[in-house]
């Protein structure tokens, strides 16, 4: 009845022909009209799942408490020095704020008028009694400068000290620090070099840690949800910006982009890489393989005008179903292309061998129709139980890929049904001269059949070998390993979360007050998976009344260089060449014709000092401003950190108290890791430990563990639904328990040798490749069934058929689709590709020797469908 119905129906398009090929092209320019208009991609990660997961409601509540901290991009700015940073994250914040649109907010967490007062009362007791016995020490270094802080003052205090190596009070070695930094700026001068020197590095007397060489600045930009790369207009004006100031790094700075916005646009940016080129060479690739295929044409013309118009149609019709792709469902276009071309091979295939038969073009169409419907009815029944399997799980990238694909498989079915007959009688190709089928190939069937013991125990023993391979396959959850790690925006990422002081990776929990939000801290900080814990409270710091009377001592201490009684008048030009004539003496003479490493540098830096007063006023100016710049502010800093005042959470900024506690009253507290959760097996324990004392717990490392948690399971109920769903299929389909068996029984060991084969080759399972297990099980049924209707109905030398033909090329143009996504710039759609493929391989392997080795002789039983 089933064979009837399609022989009818195709019967129908032939004789209207025109009719079809009409109604075809206006859906095509519909469909592509829609496409066209409502093309939009979400590269977020988050937006792969459902809402209704607990993960995910936890993640939209922080969201909802605290939209200041959505969709973000993150300037982090690394200096040759610390003052480099901060002149240069000052510079970068005023110049943004100043242009406005498309940036609506900019903070600088490490900067503002509260920090600049009360930073020393925020350190720890330890770190504020260290701090300011360094400064009290630099006292007699401090003055002279305070007094003169001119290139006239920096050698007056150099000669200063090099006095007091002369009588015995310093050696040269505790000279040599502050002589290294000097003759390094002095000789960059010369060479006509900017340059500066660091003060705070200097004072220090060590090098500056990395973390000192570091600042942040948050820019909260407006995005354009109607482009491809919702932030790329923020991000090329903070980029333009960033050269345009000169923040580049040969002044001595590095700027790089990271955070949510850059992420996701430089994912789309990977995707779309070499994406022209790519479907080129795959086009031309089909294209080629159609040719070995099909030899006419028209007959390919025929094929390929038909997966056009299902594609297109399929594009708007996913559109109008979701509104938008994702990372995972745009993937729908090769599965479409590689698994929708099998429809238009089988049929095409099926009628070149009758139109050998019979030179009567429509009579040939029809036959094949009769011939090769049922199978092709089957096939795409089956694939899309493998598509609609994604359905019901809470993984909604693959849910809303096996919606769409699961209606393009409708839509190429029916179209090789219409469209492709109505075509190829359109195009009426010439006649076949040759039958299709390879009789050199009926020689590798009968060996089959002759050792089918040995084939079906080869394939248990490897199976059985590769246990251990499957048992060490492992499943990468970290959704970073998906991205490029080459893009400017994810090396930063990676970069930061190496260290645990920066780590993106920290969690946020939710409290209901700041008084729960501190007890709860508490227990947070004290997990050895934890290094640090932040609220609202950490920004009003204990032993206040200790730590302000220590900074009141210092500030007492220090007032005579805060505030000189008397300050020197700016020097002339020949001020400075006799200051730096005279210290260039000192130097030489304290160096004398003594060895050592402190000897050799004073004779550089004298010899340098030289140099800078013979030459030219410009010169010296410059000289001037690369010892001064840094001093000045210093001076302009060091009174307003000396005047700390009491910290109550009333006198707090109102932005900073925005960060902290939302407007219900909630309050935030942040979580920072311990180590570096760049490693997925630490970055667990961390996410695992929190959840354990704080369920509602979201961030980063959260969303990690339990997305791979819910994609895993996802897959699991996948792969059971779509076993379960083909295999009624083939019951309804087959009728006879030991036929089903035939045919999912080769087709589970070829899941379970590509599992093991993955893990063999270091290919672990992640959220994108791990669809390609369900999608295969029913592309493989597809083959498979193919083979078994075959058989049932009496056809001998399997291999040297037709039919063979045509899945050999269907799987081949098949594998050249998924093959394409192998050579993606994207990491995650390049394993998808790659387990595709491999996946592809074995179920080929299963379909030519395992299936008819398990299904032996042919029983001469024609089953009607």
């Amino acid at each position: 009845m089933l064979e009837s119905s399609i022989e009818r129906l195709v019967s129908k398009c032939i004789r209207r022909l025109w009719l079809v090929i009409t109604v075809a092209g206006t859906l095509t320019l519909l469909s592509l009209a829609v496409a066209s208009t409502r093309f939009a991609i979400n590269t977020d990660t988050a937006g792969l799942f459902s809402k209704d997961v607990l993960w995910r409601r936890n993640e939209i509540a922080m969201e909802a408490a605290f939209p200041q901290r959505v969709n973000l991009i993150v300037a982090v700015i690394d200096g040759e020095a610390p003052e480099f940073a901060d002149e240069a994250a000052a510079r970068l914040t005023d110049a943004l704020t100043r242009h406005g649109s498309p940036v609506r907010n900019i903070w600088r967490p490490d900067s503002s008028p509260f920090l600049a007062r009360n930073g020393l009362l925020l350190l720890s007791m330890d770190e504020l009694t260290r701090t300011t016995e360094e400064l009290i020490s630099q006292q007699g270094l401090l003055g002279p400068l305070a007094a003169d802080p001119s290139l006239r003052g920096v050698m007056q205090t150099l000669s200063l000290g090099l006095q007091g190596v002369r009588v015995g009070q310093t050696t040269m070695d505790e000279l040599a620090g502050p002589m290294v930094a000097l003759v390094g700026v002095i000789e960059s001068i010369l060479d006509g070099k900017e340059a500066r020197l660091s003060w705070q590095t200097l004072l220090s007397g060590k090098k500056a840690a990395p973390p000192e060489l570091r600042r942040f600045v948050l820019i909260y930009p407006e995005l354009n949800y109607n482009a491809l790369q919702p932030g790329a207009e923020a991000t090329d004006l903070i980029r333009s910006t960033v050269t345009g100031l000169g923040l580049t790094p040969d002044h001595g700075i590095r700027v790089r982009l990271t955070g949510p916005v850059p992420i996701a646009d430089e994912e789309f940016g990977t995707l779309a890489e070499n994406v022209t080129l790519n479907t080129t060479l795959t086009l031309a690739t089909i294209g080629l393989l159609l040719y070995f295929a099909l030899r006419s044409g028209r007959t390919i013309l025929a094929v390929l005008t038909t997966l056009f118009v299902g594609l297109v149609v399929t594009t708007a019709v996913g559109l109008l179903m979701v509104g938008e792709l994702n990372l995972i469902s745009i993937a729908f276009a090769v599965l479409f292309v590689g698994l929708g071309v099998d429809f238009g091979i089988q049929f095409a295939m099926r009628y070149r061998a009758e139109r050998h038969v019979r030179d009567d073009l429509p009579r040939a169409v029809l036959a094949a129709a009769r011939k090769v419907g049922g199978s092709l009815t089957l096939a795409a029944v089956s694939l899309l139980a493998g598509f609609v399997s994604f359905l019901p799980t809470a993984f909604r990238g693959a849910s809303e890929l096996g919606l769409i694909a699961g209606v393009g498989m409708i839509i190429a079915y029916t179209a090789s049904l219409t469209l492709l007959p109505a075509l190829l009688v359109a195009l009426r190709p010439p006649g076949e001269a040759e039958a299709v089928e390879t009789l050199s190939l009926s020689a590798v069937d009968h060996w089959i059949l002759r050792h089918r013991r040995l084939v079906i125990a080869a394939t248990i023993l490897v199976v059985t070998a590769g246990l251990p391979f499957l048992i060490s396959l492992r499943f990468d959850t970290n959704p970073m390993n998906l991205r490029s790690k080459h893009v400017e925006s994810v090396a930063t990422y990676l970069d930061l979360v190496r260290d645990p002081a920066t780590s993106p990776n920290s969690i946020d929990v939710l409290a209901p007050s700041l008084e729960e939000a501190r007890s709860l801290s508490a227990k947070m900080a004290a997990l050895p998976e934890v290094s640090r814990t932040v609220t609202l409270a950490s920004f009003i710091p204990d032993d206040q009344d200790e730590k302000l009377g220590i900074i009141r001592d210092a500030a007492f201490l220090l007032d005579p260089v805060l505030h000189p009684t008397q300050l020197a008048a700016p020097p002339t030009d020949t001020d400075n060449i006799a200051a730096l004539t005279q210290t260039a003496a000192i130097l030489l003479d304290a160096a004398g014709s003594r060895a050592g490493a402190s000897e050799d540098t004073a004779r550089r830096l004298g010899a340098a000092l030289k140099r800078v007063a013979a030459a030219s006023p410009r010169e010296r100016a410059a000289a001037q401003t690369a010892m001064t710049t840094d001093l000045v502010r210093l001076f302009d800093r060091l009174p307003l950190l000396m005047s700390a005042e009491l910290i109550t959470q009333d006198k707090l900024p109102s932005d900073l108290v925005a960060d902290w506690i939302a407007p219900n009253g909630h309050a935030r507290i942040e979580i920072f890791p311990s180590s570096d959760t760049n490693d997925n097996t630490t970055l667990s324990r961390f996410a695992n430990a929190v959840l354990a004392v704080a369920p509602m717990a979201t961030g980063g490392p959260i969303a990690i563990v339990e997305s791979g948690r819910t994609v895993v399971r996802a897959f699991i109920e996948a792969g059971l639904f779509a076993l379960g769903a083909i295999f009624l299929i083939l019951v309804v389909a087959l009728r006879k328990p030991v036929d089903v068996a035939l045919t999912l029984g080769p087709l589970v060991l070829a899941t379970i040798i590509t599992l093991e084969t993955a893990s063999l080759i270091g290919l672990s399972l992640n959220f994108a490749n791990i669809l390609a297990l369900p999608l295969m099980l029913a592309v493989g049924v597809a083959f498979h069934i193919y083979y078994i209707i075959s058989w049932r109905a009496g056809v001998t030398n399997m291999l040297a058929s037709s039919l063979t033909r045509a899945i050999f090329f269907s799987a081949l143009t098949t594998g050249a689709a998924f093959g394409s996504l192998c050579f993606s710039s994207h990491p995650g759609t390049a394993s998808m590709g790659q387990l595709l493929a491999l996946s592809l391989f074995f179920t080929l392997l299963a379909a030519f020797i395992v299936v008819p080795a398990f299904l032996g002789p042919p029983r001469n039983v024609e089953l009607p469908m």
